[in-house]
């Protein structure tokens, strides 16, 4: 019996394991796989400020394959954005191609080495777009695997179509997302259109020519908001449309029944400057002197004069200007309003009669200044109009 249990137990010593042995050589990889490698980087090309990505397919640390990806300024003095992309011929060490940009039509040369330094790898050669010839020296360069890549070039544009109030984008902002070639005319045909154009969004960035599409942002009167989102979705090229973030920040928002503040199904927006103009007034100490609604992006702006406690015997003259948002809490209308108000902005003047003292305007962004200037406005604005405030920490009006 003995002999027969001896048997059993050598006979099961010498069966593979069903679990971690047998799984180990299944997922070890093959000493020649091919594997993808990047290189987002490459010192020395347009004195640092080109986008680089470089693709290498793998045998170990031989590259079999390799694409160069370089978005680069088309100058010092500007802004705007050329690229090219060139499938390099590998022999040995060296990496060798030719293209042209896809803007300029510039010819491109590409010869580098590329010498593994450890755990990184070494680049040098030279670079030649049109007439200019970079000389590369590239030391101590990390890659990534594929994964890693495509997690970094992943981007949010922000867009977002059907909020379900305006807490986390702005009702004046919209944005539109479109194909690269279709931008120009869409942005021509907002010329003469009650809209605000963002000037950085007309930059065609780097991921922009990658992906082949362009996002535009704007501001408009929140009344206009829907419909231009919805004109929008109708024109060649684009491919989303909605709100996006702005002017508005919920710290400095508050939200109240819409009833009182409108005649039919528009808000009553003189009624709404005097109201607060009069509370903004008593909180500032300071006489309200002008309101006004801009037509393009349904801002109003407030402004308020008060004497300045600087230095009495001059008679300066505190200026106070406050920016403001109202709309409808959502989209698609609600039986209440959201406003938003900015942090004063305070300037000293001297407005008496006869010569006049010259101040410079060194205007500061220090938060002790703004909290003092507010003087509780948001509180006060708040009790007068009945309304509740945003509650960061639990996402809620209270």
């Amino acid at each position: 019996m003995r002999a027969l249990l001896l048997l059993v137990a050598v006979v099961l010593g010498t069966m593979p394991e069903s679990g971690s042995a047998q799984n180990k050589t299944q997922t070890r990889a093959a000493p020649n796989a091919n594997e993808v490698r990047y290189f987002t980087a490459l010192d020395g090309l347009m004195d640092g400020n080109a986008d680089v990505i470089l693709k290498e397919t793998r045998q170990g640390k031989n590259a079999t394959a390799a694409v160069l990806d370089v978005c680069y300024p088309i100058d010092k003095m500007s802004d705007r954005k050329d690229r090219f992309v060139v499938n390099l011929a590998v022999s040995g060490q060296t990496l060798t191609g030719t293209t042209e940009s896809s803007g300029e039509k510039a010819p491109v040369t590409v010869k580098l080495t590329r010498k593994p330094n450890g755990d990184t790898f070494d680049f040098r050669g030279q670079i030649t777009i049109g007439k200019a010839m970079t000389e590369i020296t590239s030391t101590d360069n990390s890659d990534i695997s594929e994964k890693e890549f495509l997690e970094s070039q992943a981007t949010d544009d922000g867009i977002v179509v059907q909020p379900k109030d305006f807490t986390d984008v702005s009702p004046e902002a919209v944005a539109v997302r479109l194909k690269l070639e279709t931008a120009l005319d869409f942005l021509k045909s907002l010329k003469g259109q009650d809209v605000e154009v963002a000037f950085s969004s007309l930059t065609v960035t780097c991921d922009a020519l990658r992906s082949g599409e362009q996002t535009i942002s704007m501001s408009v009167d929140p009344d206009r908001a829907a419909a231009l989102i919805a004109k929008a979705k109708t024109m060649p090229g684009v491919v989303t449309a909605g709100w996006t973030t702005g002017i508005v920040e919920m710290d400095r928002a508050i939200r109240f029944p819409a009833a009182e503040w409108r005649d039919g199904d528009r808000i009553n927006k003189d009624k709404l400057a005097a109201a607060m103009s009069d509370v903004l007034a008593k909180t500032f100490a300071a006489k309200a002197t002008a309101a006004n609604w801009n037509a393009t992006t349904g801002k109003l702006k407030l402004t308020f004069k008060r004497p300045s406690r600087l230095m009495p015997g001059l008679d300066l003259t505190e200026v106070i200007d406050i920016n403001a948002l109202v709309s409808p809490d959502r989209p698609g209308g609600s039986d209440m309003l959201m406003l938003w108000i900015s942090s004063p902005s305070t300037t000293t003047v001297d407005e008496t009669a006869g010569a006049k003292l010259t101040l410079s305007d060194e205007a500061s962004s220090d938060e002790e200044s703004d909290q003092r200037d507010d003087g509780g406005a948001m509180d006060a604005l708040a009790k007068a109009f009945n309304a509740k405030r945003w509650d960061a920490d639990n996402s809620v009006w209270k």
